[in-house]
């Protein structure tokens, strides 16, 4: 079959591309996010994998069908004219706004997504690299479960000392803070069976009840929907 000359291009463009959601990045803080994206191994990248995204502003990114990969904000970075620099939390070591395909320094807060291809889109909110930035996820426009889920309590304010980075910048995980197995899900620890939340997971999921709060937290922290588009919220309104 031929396709007709009279087809705009754009036409003939969407026959072979297709978006799977719409990501919208949302700074609801009292200062600027620097977004960071990674994109899993064997998907394709985004348009960015880090941007600046001022106080009040937002800014989106569309996915196709089958894209997995996560989400976090850095805080406290500094870029100069040419766009070199860090960030104090979150920074993800490729000394540029852009990530280049390197991941978050944790702690951080983690939006991880996997897009289906015609099916359920899977996607949730992870404290189990730590904590930097209050952060939700809402979809809209599609069908199913849809919840919202995230994190909007500012867990740096009650991080314990142990965890705490600097002048509560962010707070670690008990896994970075102290390295043991158990802690870390690890070695004899690294099945549901034998690896059970410590007392700072505990204190996460307690904060953040719809947040993964170690590694084997899925059943109250892994939401499901299809069809639908994401907004993804730093510093979210805190609920009264």
């Amino acid at each position: 079959m031929f396709l007709s000359l009279k087809y705009p291009l754009f036409h003939l463009f969407s026959s072979f591309c297709t978006f799977g959601a719409t990501f919208t990045f949302v700074n609801r803080c009292e200062y600027k996010v620097w977004p960071g994206i990674l994109a899993n191994a064997g998907t394709a990248p985004l348009e960015s994998t880090g941007f600046e995204l001022a106080q009040d502003t937002s800014r989106s990114f569309q996915a196709p069908t089958g894209w997995s990969g996560r989400f976090w904000g850095r805080t406290g970075c500094k870029f100069d004219g040419s766009g070199s620099g860090s960030c104090s939390t979150g920074d993800c070591g490729s000394g540029q706004v852009e990530c280049n395909g390197a991941g978050a320094s944790p702690p951080a807060t983690l939006a991880e997504f996997t897009l289906g291809t015609g099916s359920q889109d899977f996607y949730d909110v992870s404290l189990v690299d730590g904590y930097n930035v209050a952060m939700i996820i809402e979809g809209s426009g599609g069908s199913g479960m849809c919840a919202s889920t995230g994190c909007v309590t500012d867990l740096n304010r009650q991080c314990p000392a142990e965890l705490r980075v600097s002048e509560g910048d962010a707070c670690k995980s008990a896994c970075e803070a102290f390295g043991s197995p158990e802690y870390c899900c690890s070695g004899a620890y690294n099945t549901p069976a034998t690896c059970k939340p410590s007392v700072y997971a505990e204190m996460f999921k307690m904060a953040c009840p719809r947040s993964y709060s170690y590694a084997y937290d899925d059943p109250t922290s892994t939401f499901t929907c299809t069809g639908a588009d994401y907004t993804v919220t730093f510093c979210p309104n805190m609920p009264r």
